[in-house]
């Protein structure tokens, strides 16, 4: 079976191959969805998020999921030294490059704990996918018709932070301007809350981002910078396109 819906701002499809879908699995990954975009964003003024962020809410009276998200975000400012940070002056509280990822890798558990055993979940392009193998396409950074590469997913995530959609929306903490060395940094690791996170935060590094990314462990990654030279893991799992 398979299903699309706009969520948070982007598609979202699941598909499944099993021979019978569990009732209500598919239901409870986009009400989970609904349910992060209402408590999370920051582009909703009555969000948790947002509340936070206005001095609303104390921190030890927060959700402990929303407690998780800013843990993960910490992790993450602490290991590129601030380049990555969801408290950025000026723009107040974004957790969104972890809210995602976080999120519906969380759904995916879901599935999987309904006994779903084979399965794709593509979010804007970022994937946890299930019972494989499966293909994923790593978009061209300069040409969205084209792809680049063709990974081959087993049991595992794969998420991209580009400038192609959004243009230079990721800004390095460290400095406060846009992260411009890389045209697309796509990560796989064995969750979606790891890749996206990674991808991100490896972008706002600049141009050390892909050998970051690729030295956490579990991670592999494939890179093209702003002169179009080619990054990629030595294990990183492509596909046979023969």
């Amino acid at each position: 079976m398979r299903r699309v819906e706009q969520v948070m701002g982007f598609p979202v499809s699941v598909r499944i191959d099993d021979e019978r879908v569990p009732e209500g699995a598919v239901d409870a990954v986009f009400a989970w969805l609904r349910e992060v975009d209402e408590r999370f964003s920051p582009f909703r003024p009555g969000s948790e998020v947002s509340r936070l962020d206005r001095g609303e809410t104390a921190t030890d009276a927060i959700s402990a999921e929303l407690a998780e998200v800013l843990r993960l975000c910490e992790y993450y400012r602490v290991a590129t030294g601030g380049a990555f940070d969801a408290w950025l002056p000026g723009r107040g509280l974004d957790p969104c490059a972890v809210v995602k990822g976080w999120s519906v890798q969380r759904a995916a558990e879901s599935l999987r704990a309904a006994g779903v055993r084979r399965f794709c979940l593509n979010a804007g392009g970022d994937v946890v996918a299930a019972g494989g193998p499966w293909r994923v396409g790593v978009r061209h950074p300069g040409d969205a018709g084209r792809l680049c590469a063709v990974l081959r997913i087993a049991d595992g995530a794969v998420a991209t932070s580009a400038r192609y959609e959004r243009g230079d929306h990721i800004v390095d903490g460290r400095t406060g301007e846009a992260a411009d060395a890389l045209l697309s940094l796509t990560v796989v690791a064995p969750t979606l809350t790891e890749a996206d996170a990674v991808a991100t935060a490896g972008f706002a590094l600049g141009a050390e981002g892909a050998d970051w990314a690729a030295a956490r462990p579990g991670c592999e990654v494939f890179a093209v910078d702003r002169e179009g030279r080619v990054r990629r893991s030595s294990r990183l799992p492509l596909a046979d396109t023969g």
